[in-house]
């Protein structure tokens, strides 16, 4: 038997007074009150718990407010842009004065607007992912002291394939160049940067994965146009390790941000007309999108808060440098020139032969690595893919 139970009947059918069975029971005589009021009112519903939510809740959040918070929710994911609660609330206080939101009320704070859409049905549980709090972040401490830089790829309206070259500040997220083309090449990657520099600055260093277009030394094919660049400016250049994007995590979630903005855009059916939505969306991410990561600056306040780092060294002579390699079976070896690949004729009787090329600019010079003998001694010709020997095609003629 519950206790309300026994506390009704001990006042109704036994006769005793209320403060009696509030002193029996240990409970307050204004509890036993109610109790005896409420089964005088409901009969025997009374001994169900009932509900202790109450009647009013003042601090509330308006059904106008809820209103106005699913209403920026659509709009800014109709827009391709974010639309978490951080960014709600951000958009609530920026547009309204005071920051009041349209009712006259105060926004309401981020943990509100998280439950508010979670109970409207926008928010998706996802407990596979890793908390924040696990999180290993590093940030750069001055604009320019390390740009991120990286490759995606695009489809236009007829479904061609295009890719897209993403530069960003690691300090400030600034969107510091977006260039599409068909596919990117190096010097594609080469003029890119080269216009980067002339509008921002000279960087104190760049980061890039291990692509053929950023770097040439996973495959031994020398240095590419980006990084003799790089190199004469004084400018250092890291990589991330392969298959590791979240070294590159920062661009990487621009670019996922980039292609939500795009997918809610009429799709470009040319590469000029990528680039104009491009150009556009940079624009609002550098200048209009507040930034979670950046107490809700935007990009371009964080950016111009804070003198601008640059490159301090060491600066690498462009056009001398040595590189090792071996013969192949066809008797050449390969070296890249101003991001163009270009085959040298030894011989097919020294395939296999490990040689070291010394480079001044176009003047090279092939050396056995194990006897120091110089095998040949050339003036690059960049116009041709492959520099002949110089002597007659056909096998080597016997000695008498």
């Amino acid at each position: 038997m519950s206790k309300a139970r026994l506390i009704i009947t001990a006042v109704l059918l036994e006769g005793r007074s209320k403060s009696e069975v509030a002193r029996d029971y240990d409970v307050s005589r204004y509890w036993v009150q109610q109790l005896v009021h409420r089964y005088a009112a409901e009969g025997e519903a009374a001994f169900e718990p009932h509900s202790r939510r109450p009647h009013s809740s003042p601090h509330a959040v308006p059904a106008a407010v809820e209103d106005e918070i699913i209403r920026l929710r659509k709009e800014l994911s109709r827009q391709g842009l974010d639309a978490g609660a951080d960014t709600i609330r951000t958009h609530l206080a920026r547009c309204t004065p005071r920051s009041q939101t349209s009712s006259g009320t105060p926004p309401p704070s981020v943990s509100t607007i998280w439950r508010i859409l979670t109970r409207r049905g926008f928010v998706t549980p996802q407990p596979q992912k890793r908390p924040r709090s696990s999180w290993h972040r590093f940030e750069a401490e001055q604009p320019n002291e390390r740009w991120q830089a990286d490759t995606t790829h695009w489809q236009l309206a007829d479904g061609t394939g295009v890719e897209i070259l993403n530069i960003l500040d690691d300090h400030s997220r600034l969107a510091v160049a977006s260039v599409p083309r068909r596919t990117i090449t190096g010097r594609d990657v080469l003029a890119c940067f080269q216009d980067a520099f002339r509008r921002c600055g000279i960087p104190a260093s760049v980061l890039t994965d291990n692509g053929a277009v950023f770097t040439g030394l996973p495959r031994g094919a020398g240095r590419v146009a980006l990084e003799i660049e790089l190199g004469r400016l004084g400018v250092r250049f890291d990589h991330s390790r392969a298959n590791h994007p979240q070294t590159q995590g920062k661009v990487e979630r621009f670019q996922q941000t980039a292609k939500k903005w795009l997918a809610a855009q009429p799709a470009a059916t040319t590469v000029g007309g990528l680039q104009r939505q491009l150009t556009r969306f940079r624009r609002a991410y550098n200048e209009d999108r507040p930034h979670r990561a950046l107490d809700r600056k935007t990009p371009w306040e964080a950016y111009t808060a804070r003198p601008k780092a640059t490159a301090t060294g060491p600066y690498l002579d462009p056009h001398s440098r040595v590189r090792h390699d071996r013969v192949d079976k066809a008797g050449t070896v390969t070296l890249r020139y101003n991001s163009r690949l270009h085959h040298i004729g030894i011989g097919r009787l020294l395939a296999g032969t490990r040689v070291t090329l010394l480079i001044d600019d176009l003047h090279i010079r092939v050396i056995d690595r194990h006897t120091g003998e110089l095998l040949r001694e050339l003036t690059l010709d960049p116009s041709r893919d492959f520099q002949p020997r110089g002597v007659p095609p056909g096998p080597p003629k016997k000695m008498p």
